[in-house]
């Protein structure tokens, strides 16, 4: 089994089918789209592939280091949030295949109408732990 985590941007490629945001939508559809993905996880859950899945607001800042004994530094709150992660969902599959096959279905979960989104997904594999050296 190998974990992949399943990115949702708050917007997508040039190509992208819809980029209103959720505060736009339609009566209801927001509820629709929620509900698309809690079934999809729940169907997981089913199978043992599901790890975790977690939402994000919209906001944030980017942090860093600044020296010893100083604040971090801070660059926000954004301008845009259109690199910003929306959400993630972490499964744990037999294959990339079927990595592919769930990002793709979770692709569909519907937006502002009611139909499919389209929308792109980054599929990244989990790093697995590097190996420990006996002495």
């Amino acid at each position: 089994m190998t974990k992949y985590l399943m990115l949702k941007h708050y917007r997508g490629p040039k190509d992208y089918v819809e980029n209103l945001p959720p505060s736009e939508w339609a009566p209801g559809a927001w509820d629709a789209h929620v509900q698309y993905m809690d079934d999809f996880a729940d169907r997981l859950r089913e199978t043992g592939e599901f790890v975790s899945s977690t939402a994000l607001a919209e906001d944030g800042v980017w942090v860093r280091f600044d020296g010893q004994g100083r604040p971090p530094v801070t660059d926000g709150p954004f301008a845009e949030t259109k690199d910003l992660v929306a959400g993630w969902m972490m499964i744990d599959v037999d294959s990339y295949e079927r990595a592919l096959e769930l990002a793709g279905e979770l692709s569909a979960a519907p937006g502002a109408g009611g139909e499919p989104l389209r929308e792109w997904l980054e599929l990244r594999p989990v790093m697995e732990p590097a190996p420990t050296v006996a002495d």
